[in-house]
């Protein structure tokens, strides 16, 4: 990856964590989301919490697991750092993602885009820490792309978001689309990256 895209990636995770951390650690729960989405978050505070806190743990660490430096020179960090990327990160946000999916805004198209993000999100970390425990580190590398592709969701989601509503586009019609657009782009460009 080139220096400048990953400064970017690097960026944009950090800022959308600090965000995360931010507006839910010191914000009333909900307190920057549409009237019609605070109901959900006020009734469903410990998914909400438990969602964003695994998030943004994943948000923080996983721009640095692509770091080849930190790989090769401290390979015990690495290590570390992907547990708690992969079983607070991924395992914790994935599960409490999935619980919330049902909650979503937006009817059954949300619903199942959110879904199908959390389940995709638990599948390829699994896989990822499956290759890596058998030691095979290139099929490791490429399910660990697939999944830090599907945590950048949480990036997408908020460009996406505002640019929607700067075109004017109805939230009721952007959000069901967003809740796909958000991360099936990122799973297609992982892929394409692999095949280059």
């Amino acid at each position: 990856m080139r220096l400048a895209a990953y400064g970017l990636l690097l960026f944009l995770s950090l800022a959308v964590a600090g965000y995360a951390i931010g507006v839910y650690g010191f914000l009333p729960v909900g307190a920057l989301v549409s009237p019609e989405m605070r109901t959900t978050y006020e009734s469903e505070r410990a998914g909400i919490y438990a969602h964003v806190f695994g998030a943004s743990v994943a948000m923080a660490l996983g721009p640095f697991q692509f770091s080849r430096r930190l790989r090769t020179r401290r390979p015990t960090l690495h290590r570390w750092m992907g547990r708690l990327y992969l079983g607070i990160g991924v395992l914790f946000g994935g599960l409490a993602g999935l619980y919330m999916a049902f909650y979503a805004w937006g009817g059954p198209v949300s619903k199942a885009g959110f879904a199908m993000l959390a389940i995709l999100w638990l599948y390829t970390g699994w896989q990822a820490y499956a290759a890596a425990r058998a030691r095979d580190f290139v099929r490791h590398r490429r399910w660990m792309v697939r999944n830090f592709a599907l945590t950048f969701a949480a990036v997408t989601l908020r460009i996406w978001l505002p640019s929607s509503y700067a075109a004017g586009i109805d939230m009721a019609v952007a959000y069901p689309i967003i809740a796909w657009l958000c991360w099936v782009p990122n799973l297609v460009l992982a892929e394409m990256w692999f095949n280059r």
